[in-house]
């Protein structure tokens, strides 16, 4: 829902041959700010990722969307320059900086020239530290947020998703509405929004990460001139909680010639779960593969009951869960969910073939190398790295990870983990011979 601002930036890329590997460094600053570093001199130029645990979740249900509003006007204006000379004041320097809110963190990114990079930071730094936050920026970012919500109250998607949350997760942070509502939106005021900054940008939830023409001994007292002032503690994270979301179906009668079905199981395995990579190459080969999962070849390929049709594993910062999404017209849709589960089921009674395994691996590790194209990207790699709590060297084992997967595993973590018998539907639109069961 956050309007994005991208300053004139010409975006020099490097690239990393497929064996690479890349050396990380993890910088810790005099001032105890800690970044991941991939120092790659040959082109000046620096990208930045910032991402602050908590994001949106961290609004209470007296100011929900404070967090995606504040976010969204961190680019509108610092001290005594307005949106329009905050943005001319960028492009002069060639810089980009771009804001964004998530569920469950809030993300800063830049790309600035070595050549001009400590007068470019310091504007990054009053807009982060020093947001304006005035009058008319707010209204009129405000009417953007608006707009969006006012939109996705009539996206199936949208309402699928928010319908699962609110079931599953109730009155816990997951289950209240990200961007929040109209309502309370057109609410939220400026001290709201201060609240909303001091609790999502403490350093106490900082993760960074930085690829370019800097050294380890110049990146530390960069980071503490640009985020040493911020406070040193923010919010409490949302305690954990699990997926509640009974076995059944619910409909949500929207009007429309087709409609939209998510589907999610609980699951008790996160990132750092021992079997997480057999999971993850499982979940590839049911449907998270598109082309050539079995999801897409049984519901579309053989049947032509959709588009697209594909399963997710989500990993959250306070829980996670197995789910999918499909669209069918509303005379089919119940055949589409009778497929899946069909498929949910005999991915946990046989498991995957060696064939089928074979070609996941060869896909993950082939494609993964083609992520590492450019600064930017690699720095939002270290950034998604730490904030799953994976381990710096992550990047340079992970395809050895997925290589020793086995049959075996896939078999074993399908069984234990695969329950056709527990899955939520909620299928958005007027699906014929489908009905709630709640």
């Amino acid at each position: 829902m956050i309007r994005k601002f991208a300053a004139v930036c010409v975006m020099v890329l490097i690239a990393l041959p497929a064996a690479a590997q890349i050396k990380i460094e993890e910088v810790t600053s005099e001032g105890g700010i800690k970044a991941w570093l991939v120092n790659e001199p040959s082109i000046p130029f620096i990208a930045l990722q910032i991402a602050f645990r908590g994001g949106t979740s961290l609004d209470t249900p007296e100011n929900l969307g404070a967090t995606n509003l504040m976010m969204g006007l961190l680019e509108e204006g610092t001290g005594d320059m307005d949106a329009a000379a905050y943005r001319r004041a960028t492009e002069s320097l060639a810089a980009n900086f771009s804001f964004d809110a998530g569920r469950d963190s809030v993300r800063i990114s830049a790309q600035v020239l070595k050549s001009n990079a400590d007068e470019a930071l310091d504007l990054l730094r009053k807009a982060i530290v020093e947001p304006a936050f005035n009058a008319p920026a707010i209204e009129r970012v405000r009417g953007q947020v608006i707009t969006g919500l006012q939109s996705a109250l009539e996206d199936p998607q949208a309402i699928a998703q928010k319908t699962m949350s609110e079931i599953a997760f109730g009155d816990h942070p997951y289950g209240r509405p990200s961007d929040g509502t109209i309502e309370s939106v057109t609410a939220l005021t400026r001290d709201d929004l201060v609240a909303a900054h001091k609790a999502a940008l403490g350093k106490d939830h900082l993760v960074i990460g930085v690829v370019g023409d800097v050294t380890a001994a110049e990146l530390g007292p960069m980071l503490d001139r640009l985020l040493g002032a911020l406070p040193a503690t923010g919010a409490p994270l949302p305690e954990k909680v699990e997926f509640a979301a009974p076995a059944g179906v619910t409909v949500v009668d929207f009007p429309s010639p087709q409609s939209v079905a998510i589907w999610a199981q609980d699951s008790d395995i996160n990132m750092q779960h021992p079997d997480f990579m057999p999971v993850y190459v499982m979940n590839h080969i049911l449907g998270g593969g598109g082309f050539g999962s079995r999801l897409t070849e049984e519901v579309r390929e053989k049947r032509g009951l959709t588009y697209g049709v594909y399963s997710y594993l989500n990993w959250m910062e306070a829980t996670q869960y197995y789910g999918g999404s499909v669209a069918s017209g509303n005379g089919t849709i119940g055949q589409a969910i009778d497929v899946i589960r069909t498929e949910w089921a005999r991915m946990a009674e046989e498991g995957v073939t060696e064939d089928e395994l074979e070609k996941a691996k060869k896909y993950l590790t082939g494609s993964y190398a083609l992520r590492f194209d450019g600064n930017s990207r690699i720095a939002r790699i270290l950034v998604s790295s730490q904030l799953d709590y994976f381990p710096i060297d992550y990047a340079n084992t992970r395809n050895d990870r997925v290589n020793a997967v086995t049959v075996e595993d896939i078999s074993r973590v399908a069984k234990e983990n695969l329950n056709s018998d527990a899955l939520q539907f909620v299928v958005v639109g007027q699906p014929e011979g489908v009905d709630s069961t709640q």
